[in-house]
């Protein structure tokens, strides 16, 4: 039994959707990001103004990667996480849209992980990924 050629571009167009299906394109950057504790303030970015805090608590510190001299100071990603050294650490299909407040390397309170993307205050962090983990890998995107 043979296959006429308008049969095999069928099943080929098939096969080539039911891949695109099971594939993610990566919108953003790939980081890592650890967390961070209270005390929070002063930030590298608004010293003691709490104002600057969303009510969400979902805030970092820039890592030197994104710091940009101040420039990231207010700025705003989602993130989300997509691995970690331990399975199941990430929250499944938890994406969040954090604002960045401090500078990792002089924040009052330490990192989990030096030289991270970011670091999520405990909050944002426990939003994506299990809070008993150090750090995770995330993916990152500028709103």
């Amino acid at each position: 039994m043979s296959t006429s050629p308008h049969e095999l571009h069928l099943q080929l167009l098939a096969l080539l959707f039911i891949l695109a299906g099971l594939v993610h394109i990566c919108s953003g950057d790939v980081g890592t990001a650890g967390q961070y504790a209270p005390p929070y303030l002063p930030t590298a970015c608004y010293g003691n103004d709490v104002s600057e805090f969303p009510s969400s608590n979902f805030f970092a510190s820039a890592g030197e990667g994104i710091w940009d001299n101040g420039a990231a100071c207010g700025r705003q990603y989602l993130v989300r996480c997509i691995s970690a050294v331990v399975p199941m650490t990430c929250i499944a299909g938890q994406t969040i849209q954090i604002k960045i407040v401090d500078r990792a390397v002089t924040s009052v309170s330490r990192p989990s992980r030096n030289g991270a993307t970011m670091v999520l205050s405990t909050t944002a962090f426990g939003a994506v990924a299990n809070a008993s983990a150090s750090s995770i890998n995330i993916e990152f995107q500028q709103v």
